[in-house]
Parts: C-alpha cells; structure tokens; sequence
C-alpha cells in the first residue's frame, strides 16, 4: 500500500484515467466498487446518504476505460467560533485490481486543487497516517473528532492545510448527519 506502480502498463491507465465529479448514474458503479475495496466494511449506508443528502460534498469519481474505478468523499463541516472552511475526507475506495496505481492519490489531490479554488482551510481524516502522511496530513489535537477515539486511534486523526488559516483554529469538527454515527469513529 502507498506504492505507485510504474510498470507501463499502470502508467498508461492512469494517463487514460479521468477524475470527474459523481452522477446518479454512477450509484450501481459506487456499489459494486464499496462491496469490492471494503468487503468486511458496509459502508454503502454512508456513501448513499452523503450522496443523497449533502448539499456540501465534494465526490470525485476515477473513470478507466468508462468504468469508475475508484472514489473519494470530502464532506463540508463546521468548526464551532470561526468562519474557516473546513472539509472530511472519506471514504476513499479504489477497486482491488487497481490498487497500487496512484488512482487514491489522483483522486486527493484533485479534490484538494477543487478546495482550494473553493477557499476551503483545512481538510480532515481519519486514516492510516502512513498513507495520508504523503499528501501532508498531521496529527490534530486543536481541532477534535465529534467522537472520542478510541487510544491508538489516536494519531489517526489528521489535518492538512489547504492555505493559512489566519488563526489557530480550536475546537471540535462539527459533522453532518450522515457522519453522526458513533460506529463510525470506533474499532
């Protein structure tokens, strides 16, 4: 994991690839890749009600040859006393026979240029700090989960900045509904 493939024939899928935002027509797409990449996870019931009712994600489909092959979610979140722009990102999911192939990476790093350009300040995680680390994600104890993390969860809880916030931002993550599921912030 966290590994580029640079044999040639990742490289020219990946120069075939296109990052697009998600459709309706990808929902049966977005099923089959969730069941594939998180087979012991259900999370389908989160990417269905972020896509459904989020006025404020940012989903970002990997298409290879017409079939997306991978996806990543930045949800639109609040932190309580400032008027900063502040995103989640997940789940992010890439087809089993493309990993290693840099579509999660494409996909993170073309959702930070669209914040950006959408003047959002940070963006959050939590995940595996030795993938997320590559794209500049650290450790955040100024700005807390909306859930108490389980102790060597601890250090899976990342920030990156997008831009200078202009201040120190405290506090805790205020979360949409969708994400306001205590499992999903525990083993």
């Amino acid at each position: 994991r966290g590994r580029v493939c640079t044999h040639a024939k990742c490289r020219d899928m990946i120069d075939n690839m296109r990052i697009r935002e998600n459709i309706p027509d990808d929902a049966a797409a977005l099923e089959r890749l969730y069941s594939a990449t998180f087979p012991d996870e259900d999370l389908l019931p989160l990417v269905s009600d972020l896509l459904d009712e989020e006025p404020s994600i940012l989903s970002l489909v990997a298409i290879v040859d017409g079939v997306p092959v991978g996806h990543a979610c930045f949800t639109g979140c609040a932190i309580a006393g400032t008027t900063n722009r502040a995103m989640l990102l997940g789940p992010v999911a890439v087809a089993p026979a493309f990993h290693g192939q840099g579509i999660g990476s494409a996909l993170i790093r073309d959702g930070f240029t669209r914040l950006r350009n959408a003047n959002v300040i940070q963006v959050f995680v939590l995940g595996d700090p030795a993938y997320y680390g590559r794209f500049g994600f650290m450790p955040s104890t100024d700005v807390l989960p909306p859930y108490t993390l389980p102790k060597e969860w601890r250090g899976a809880w990342q920030f990156v900045s997008l831009s200078d916030p202009g201040e120190q931002l405290y506090g805790i993550l205020s979360v949409p509904r969708p994400w306001c599921r205590p499992a999903l912030w525990a083993p």
